[in-house]
């Protein structure tokens, strides 16, 4: 790249006074240095996405890699898998006949109704009893008697 030192940046500002003139050079140097900053920053975008660009080929890279090694395990489970569904199988196919019971051709009896005591036990009665929780149907007239308010004589 081209090398400049402190010396030859003096002898370009000298022959750019004597050139552009005093009354000039101010502007000049302004718009030297807004097109200096301009292609900075065009040089740094451009290193930038060639970055990304690179980092963006290794992801893929590794996405392809990951994918294949879990292609892979996963091949290996599922032989695996199946190697052991065949020797259950088989041990199960074994056990079933050294173990034949004559099966009964009629099912097993079931009474119709519904767990009616499973039911009515859910809440103890003592729960029942201190939440106020009625537990008996009561007449109309026993159902006033007990919430009229009582006189105090």
């Amino acid at each position: 790249m081209i090398d400049l030192g402190l010396s030859k940046m003096a002898l370009i500002g000298v022959v750019a006074l004597i050139v552009i003139g005093p009354e000039k050079l101010p502007r000049v140097a302004r718009t030297v240095g807004t097109l200096l900053g301009k292609a900075q920053r065009y040089v740094n975008d451009v290193k930038a996405e060639v970055n990304r660009s690179m980092e963006l080929d290794e992801l893929r890279k590794m996405k392809d890699s990951v994918e294949t090694a879990a292609r892979d395990v996963e091949q290996s489970v599922r032989s695996g898998a199946a190697e052991f569904e065949q020797e259950w199988s088989a041990a199960v196919g074994e056990a079933s006949s050294a173990l034949a019971e004559p099966t009964p051709a009629y099912p097993e009896y079931r009474h119709p109704r519904k767990k009616w005591r499973l039911k009515q036990g859910a809440t103890p009665h003592w729960y029942k009893a201190r939440n106020g929780i009625r537990t008996r149907a009561l007449s109309g007239a026993a159902r006033v008697a007990r919430y009229r308010p009582k006189k105090f004589d």
